[in-house]
């Protein structure tokens, strides 16, 4: 990434004299060493560069991700993988507890080429030194970044995009992504947010039993005003990873939208989330054909009806995104239901196969939203398809969920994941 220091909220000065600004909550840097020496390295190499004394703790890669299960994440973590077994599958499990644009610099007792290029440019980790470790060599290899000065790599860092959309209303899209989300948010313990692009109805808030916010009509408003902190504040909390971004404006009320307001949103949101599950209407609004552009995966949920199926050919001839590297993924939802069409009717009609098939269940779906509960919380046979879609939809965030149409993937070979395990895609 270029600029380490992005989250804005307090200023400081750095002891030559740079203006940073820091998110209130997020400690500059913690490091994880396993030995004396490599600790004093650290201290005194990184002594004349830090706002505040580097929080240095006694410990492996094990510990740190013990720890930032725990804690807020630091802008900056050094972790020592010395002594590990299998380093990259536990920087792969560290990866899922901090969040997407923490700079990682990495320390081992591993001298090959090979296992550099595997931790930079393959999990995505900014720096890696082998030990022994001196004064000198950390202030000019690890010094850039903790100054804000590390070069650009071309790599888009940050969360992954997914739009939940419905090929009309009633076809279960809200529903969908508000327990998509609370799986990645709540079981999978990634950074979650919810977005909900339907601005006067706050669905995606009713469904999670959350208020919703005005921060969200507000930043679309006036977008020169996001940060990741503004947004993080906008968004309601349901979990201790889980968040909501829902408003509730009047029916009669036009909330104004400026130019470049989704795509400035969505910039300070992966800065902070592993995961944008946006609810997206199908309406025709600038925000919401700027947030289907911007996405990373389209989801359509469609009905087995004559109007829904000529409904999703119409969002199936959207132009795909530049960050969409195929069609939207395909979910059938309320098989089953009375008078409805048999799934071959409906793959016949609309000329293509559908990805995922899901049973009409009133009753699991009524209780649920009476109570304000998530319905994959229970076992049925929506859990099971909010599990197959996580796989689908979201498994380019996920070391653990496989390619389309699987539940589960190895985790032994990280580095050849699509999307780099500290930042975006590659």
């Amino acid at each position: 990434m270029s600029e380490v220091v992005n989250r804005p909220d307090s200023a400081g000065d750095t002891k030559d004299g740079r203006k940073v600004l820091l998110r209130h909550d997020r400690p500059q840097i913690i490091t994880f060493v396993a030995d004396a020496h490599t600790e004093s390295a650290l201290r005194d190499g990184l002594a004349d560069l830090l706002l505040e004394t580097a929080d240095m703790r006694r410990g492996g890669i094990r510990a740190a991700i013990a720890t930032l299960q725990k804690v807020t994440t630091p802008r900056i973590l050094v972790v020592d993988v010395s002594g590990e077994d299998e380093p990259l599958a536990a920087l792969g499990t560290l990866s899922e507890v901090v969040e997407p644009d923490v700079c990682v610099l990495v320390i081992g007792d591993i001298h090959d080429i090979t296992f550099y290029r595997e931790v930079t440019r393959g999990l995505g980790a900014m720096e890696y030194l082998a030990k022994p470790l001196s004064r000198d060599i950390v202030a000019r290899h690890f010094g850039p970044f903790v100054r804000g000065q590390s070069p650009t790599s071309g790599i888009v860092l940050g969360g992954r995009v997914i739009t939940i959309t419905g090929a009309q209303g009633g076809a279960g899209a809200s529903l969908l992504a508000a327990n998509l989300a609370w799986h990645l948010g709540v079981e999978r313990n990634r950074h979650t947010v919810l977005l909900d692009a339907d601005l006067h109805r706050g669905t995606g808030a009713f469904l999670l039993n959350t208020p919703p916010s005005q921060g969200l009509q507000s930043a679309l408003e006036t977008p020169d005003r996001i940060d990741a902190l503004l947004a993080e504040r906008a968004a309601q909390p349901v979990s201790e990873r889980l968040h909501v971004l829902a408003s509730d404006v009047g029916l009669a009320a036009t909330p104004e939208y400026a130019t470049g307001a989704a795509a400035s949103l969505l910039s300070a949101l992966r800065r902070r989330y592993n995961f944008i599950v946006a609810d997206v209407p199908f309406n025709g609004s600038q925000f919401s054909r700027d947030l289907l552009d911007l996405a990373h995966q389209r989801v359509v949920i469609m009905q087995p009806t004559l109007v829904s199926i000529r409904d999703t050919l119409k969002l199936l001839g959207i132009k795909t995104g530049a960050q969409q590297s195929d069609r939207p993924v395909i979910v059938l939802n309320r098989v089953g239901s009375p008078g409805s069409l048999q799934r071959r009717q409906v793959e016949e009609t609309l000329g293509l196969k559908i990805d995922l098939a899901i049973p009409d269940l009133p009753k699991v779906v009524a209780n649920a939203t009476n109570i304000g509960e998530p319905a994959a919380a229970a076992r049925s046979g929506l859990r099971t398809a909010i599990l197959e879609l996580t796989g689908l939809a979201a498994s380019g965030g996920l070391l653990d969920a496989g390619k389309r149409g699987d539940q589960a993937a190895a985790v032994g070979t990280p580095a050849r994941s699509r999307w780099r395990l500290f930042g975006g895609r590659k």
